[in-house]
């Protein structure tokens, strides 16, 4: 039998100055409906980040990241999403937005465990 379910990610960027438009990656967001998951990960290269923006807030930034995580896990962050499924977190996740924490586009593949996958893809894509 085979378990594996099509999911989606999206990569977080950092966009310390946005009317530069560089960036890096600083965390994903994958979201799996067979599996009625969604989590993300983030870690933040403050040496990136000094690189793009010597004055950068790196405490808003890695809180910034921080609520994305909470959002997925139905947190204090998420507010009125709190209550939303995995689904509808996601695509509020993934909206496009001018700030310093970005959203890059949707991706998919597929995958039997999710939460095995949001690591791996940090690894592979981030760090």
């Amino acid at each position: 039998m085979n378990d594996r379910h099509v999911f989606e990610y999206a990569l977080l960027r950092v966009v310390p100055r946005v009317e530069r438009g560089e960036c890096f990656n600083a965390g994903v967001v994958v979201y799996s409906r067979g599996h009625s998951f969604v989590a993300a990960r983030t870690h933040l290269d403050e040496g990136k980040l000094r690189a793009l923006d010597p004055d950068a807030d790196a405490t808003g930034v890695r809180a910034a990241l921080r609520a994305v995580e909470s959002v997925c896990c139905g947190g204090a962050e998420a507010g009125q999403a709190a209550g939303d499924d995995a689904g509808r977190r996601f695509r509020w996740l993934v909206a496009p937005r001018s700030t310093v924490v970005q959203p890059g586009p949707v991706h998919t593949g597929l995958t039997a465990d999710p939460g095995a996958e949001v690591d791996r893809l940090l690894d592979l894509l981030v760090r």
